[in-house]
């Protein structure tokens, strides 16, 4: 099992954050990420039906690649499905939620802290039940930001209506006068310079995406799932799409870096 890759997933370019952390972190580790942009974007989907898309892909990374341990690198698919991959299947499951959560709790300092998500990672709870779960001494707004998504895997991270779309969508936050904000989707990072124009400088943005990478690590020591660093030459890093595979080489390579040399089509 040592000499299986990591493998992950997403709805889209969103995870390719979480790539980034683990290949910097592990670069000694084979990866195999999965981004499933012919049924993007996730977060307006019923969570039944995001849950299902989870387990198939899951099923295609466990049982057909053989990876080693398996990250859902999508918060709403974390949502829908998470305790029931670890139920399923026989390797360590890695959500978004928690290592986030628990980056946002150390970073507040007055106590107000926000979250903002799709409309279905929002809408299940699963921050809100983790923060509480984490903290009682923390007052959490959770924000929904439809449009989001769609403007990354758009490649516009800056424009006048993203800017605009911000401080609609923002605006409760602000109010609140909230000190940390988790970015509740692994998409939501590439908006980071809109998102800190309309919170101000003084507001910490969260990404889950390293403290995501740490747990991948701590999961391989814990476990003996770990490749020795310069065991077995160097990684390699696969990447599959359901959709369209030259859009997704072009704005992977843009918002991952060269790793991404080309992909493959998987069609269900």
């Amino acid at each position: 099992m040592r000499d299986g890759p990591i493998g992950m997933f997403d709805s889209g370019f969103g995870g390719l954050t979480v790539a980034r952390a683990v290949i910097d972190l592990l670069p000694h580790e084979d990866l195999v990420y999965l981004g499933d942009t012919g049924r993007y974007p996730y977060g307006p989907r019923p969570l039944d039906e995001v849950s299902r898309f989870a387990h198939q892909i899951a099923g295609e990374l466990v049982e057909r690649r053989g990876v080693k341990l398996l990250v859902v690198a999508c918060n709403t698919a974390s949502a829908a499905a998470l305790e029931s991959l670890r139920d399923r299947f026989d390797v360590p499951v890695v959500g978004v939620i928690e290592p986030g959560v628990t980056a946002l709790v150390q970073a507040t300092v007055t106590g107000r802290v926000g979250v903002i998500g799709t409309v279905g990672t929002i809408g299940s709870g699963a921050y809100q039940r983790a923060v509480a779960a984490e903290s009682d001494d923390v007052e959490l707004v959770a924000l929904a930001c439809p449009g989001f998504v769609e403007f990354v895997e758009r490649g516009e991270f800056d424009s006048e209506q993203v800017h605009v779309l911000a401080q609609r969508l923002l605006a409760p936050a602000k109010e609140a006068k909230v000190d940390a904000l988790l970015l509740g989707c692994t998409h939501y990072p590439y908006l980071a310079r809109t998102l800190n124009d309309v919170m101000g400088r003084d507001v910490v943005l969260v990404s889950s995406a390293d403290e995501t990478a740490f747990e991948v690590r701590r999961a391989l020591a814990d476990l003996g799932l770990g490749r020795p660093a310069g065991d077995g030459g160097d990684a390699t890093a696969t990447f599959i799409t359901t959709g369209d595979v030259n859009w997704f080489e072009e704005l992977g390579r843009r918002l991952l870096g060269p790793e991404l040399a080309r992909a493959e089509r998987l069609s269900w």
